[in-house]
């Protein structure tokens, strides 16, 4: 898909969901469009309503700043949309990306083991490059391999884990949306062909153009041994790395869910070390499942 693809796409699904009444417009009178009409965009950002409509059909590789900025204001976009718009409309690199396999830092596994808590790693694309034994106890798809999109629109078992997952939805693909930037790869595709064919619900966030809408810092969970759980999530940048991300999963020890992350705790440590993750994960004496020769993505 082409930069100038792309470009059309979002303003055309960000001008849908502009009501008439949001930018000051009136609302009577039969609308056969849903939002704001392409004359109405162009009319509140000061430019031509022919050179909008060349905008949204993909035919001016070269909007200003300055028209974008405008246009972003009647669409009505925040700061992180407003940026993505920018990208879009930026000259595309002379190389495509390159798919390579991802490399979790020594360090960052040794860190994932000794932090006593349920952690992972989290590649560019939601892949589970890494996990300790604490997140296994916690969910039968926290495995190395798998990949969090995927389970959470395809996987049944893991939507009734998470009784909140249609609220966290629709951030958890502005996120995707966030972290897999202008410059799509096969990769990236091909996940996101996967999604849009199997599961409605993505088709229809995925098409809202959504970016970062806030990430989510506690996920509610539905533990089949220890019960309801509310756990902090934090999320951690990996310096020298292309998004990767430590997630960790925590809460208060004198807490209902801290007793409960306790016992869970108890409970793994009686079973002994952890299982392998399959074929893609390699448990290490450490009792972190990391990626073995499962190739990631990663840019350069």
């Amino acid at each position: 898909m082409t930069r100038e693809t792309q470009l059309s796409e979002y303003l055309r699904a960000r001008r849908e969901l502009v009501r008439p009444a949001d930018v000051g417009l009136p609302e009577g009178g039969v609308r056969r469009v849903a939002g704001l009409r392409r004359e109405e965009v162009a009319l509140l950002a000061g430019i031509s309503a022919d050179y909008y409509l060349r905008l949204e059909q993909g035919r001016d590789r070269n909007p200003s700043a300055q028209v974008l900025e405008s246009i972003a204001r009647v669409l009505l976009l925040d700061e992180p949309a407003t940026r993505h718009l920018l990208d879009l409309a930026a000259p595309a690199p002379r190389r495509r990306r390159r798919v390579r396999r991802e490399v979790v830092p020594d360090g960052t596994l040794r860190l994932l083991e000794r932090v006593g808590i349920p952690g992972y790693i989290e590649g560019r694309y939601f892949d589970v490059l890494a996990v300790n034994r604490l997140a296994q106890a916690l969910s039968p798809t926290l495995r190395v391999g798998r990949n969090r999109l995927r389970d959470l629109f395809l996987d049944p078992a893991e939507q009734a884990m998470h009784p909140d997952w249609p609220e966290v939805a629709p951030k958890i693909v502005a996120r995707f949306r966030e972290a897999v930037g202008t410059d799509r790869d096969e990769r990236a595709e091909q996940l996101v062909g996967e999604l849009s064919l199997a599961s409605e619900r993505f088709r229809t966030l995925w098409a809202r153009h959504d970016v970062n809408l806030g990430r989510p810092h506690v996920t509610h969970m539905l533990h089949p041994q220890v019960g309801e759980l509310e756990l902090d999530m934090e999320k951690l940048s990996i310096a020298g790395t292309d998004r990767q991300m430590v997630v960790l999963l925590h809460a208060a020890p004198d807490s209902p869910s801290g007793e409960r992350l306790a016992l869970l705790a108890s409970l793994a440590a009686s079973e002994g070390p952890a299982a392998s993750a399959g074929p893609a994960g390699v448990p290490d004496d450490d009792g972190v499942a990391r990626a073995g020769t499962t190739s990631g993505t990663s840019g350069e």
